[in-house]
């Protein structure tokens, strides 16, 4: 069975991650969501275990979805004839104005309030 791979901090899943899985899912893809396995800061306030617990709750009703931590990553790279597509979404601009990093700063904002 493939996969369409995601690979992300997903620090937190907003809208626009929604938006993009469901771009696979919509054509009846299966998707692998890979969490990057990186130390918390600032910019990565839950571990990467609470990252896929919140996955797995948004997609417990989808067996077409597979979560799991990999060790980060420096760079994707293929080699010629891998047997597979690399496949840029480029979302709309109500999507593409979302920012994990502002939605972290309103959750701050609101933590200290």
């Amino acid at each position: 069975m493939k996969y369409s791979m995601f690979i992300g901090r997903w620090q937190p899943w907003h809208e626009g991650h929604k938006w993009l899985i469901n771009q696979r899912l919509k054509e009846g893809k299966n998707v692998l969501i890979c969490i990057r396995d990186m130390e918390t800061d600032e910019n990565n306030p839950w571990t990467p275990r609470q990252v896929q617990q919140t996955l797995e709750n948004v997609f417990e009703q989808d067996d077409r979805v597979k979560i799991m931590i990999i060790p980060d990553i420096e760079s994707v790279n293929y080699g010629r004839g891998v047997g597979y597509d690399v496949i840029e979404h480029v979302p709309p601009s109500t999507i593409k104005e979302i920012s994990a990093t502002k939605i972290r700063k309103e959750m701050r904002k609101d933590n200290e309030n």
